[in-house]
């Protein structure tokens, strides 16, 4: 997504909760000076590419059983 640097002024609150999901690339005059994003989104996309791997009947108790 991209905005201008007034629209984040105004909508500072809407944005900072948007760049938990998605990169906001801010412009002036055109041109891209910023970027707002998820300094976790790595993490977040490591964990979501997990989803699906596990067995809908594992426990947490049996992972941790299996780990040692």
């Amino acid at each position: 997504m991209s905005i201008t640097a007034t629209e984040l002024k105004l909508n500072l609150s809407k944005y900072l909760m948007l760049s938990a999901t998605e990169d906001i690339y801010i412009t002036r005059n055109g041109k891209i000076v910023s970027k707002l994003t998820n300094p976790f989104q790595e993490r977040v996309d490591i964990a979501k590419s997990l989803f699906g791997i596990l067995p809908d009947d594992a426990s947490l108790d049996e992972a941790k059983e299996a780990r040692t």
